[in-house]
């Protein structure tokens, strides 16, 4: 079974995706803001991490910089999912070492749950999925 952490704050997203996950046979996490990451992380390691960037308490560029300088967690497949859509924005996500970008209000979930589809079963890009 693979473990997926959702760090979100956003109830309505958390609850769509996460049953989305649940219902494929994903166990899930939560983290409702950027400093709540790594103790989810270390209570159980996750197989994906979504990640938004804009988060209570430490957004999401920090914690992509945190999870990449991890020797711990830094192959971890990270998938930012934000309604941060300029391409400076996507550029700087990608540089930090994002897997994949998409921006919520241009990908419906479902688009989302194939490219999480993917990379849970080893097939994921490196990077793109814009």
């Amino acid at each position: 079974m693979n473990h997926v952490l959702i760090v979100e704050d956003e109830d309505f997203l958390v609850r769509a995706l996460k049953d989305n996950l649940v219902f494929e046979g994903h166990s899930v996490s939560v983290a409702m803001d950027g400093e709540a990451v790594f103790d989810e992380m270390k209570k159980k390691r996750p197989n994906l991490v979504l990640l938004d960037l804009l988060l209570p308490k430490k957004n999401g560029f920090d914690v992509l910089k945190d999870i990449r300088s991890n020797p711990e967690y830094r192959l971890i497949p990270v998938v930012i999912l934000s309604n941060l859509g300029e391409d400076s924005e996507i550029k700087r996500a990608l540089e930090l070492g994002a897997n994949d970008y998409f921006v919520k209000s241009q990908h419906p979930i479902q688009e989302v749950m194939e490219k999480v589809r993917e990379y849970l079963q080893g097939k994921g890009s490196t990077k793109g999925g814009l």
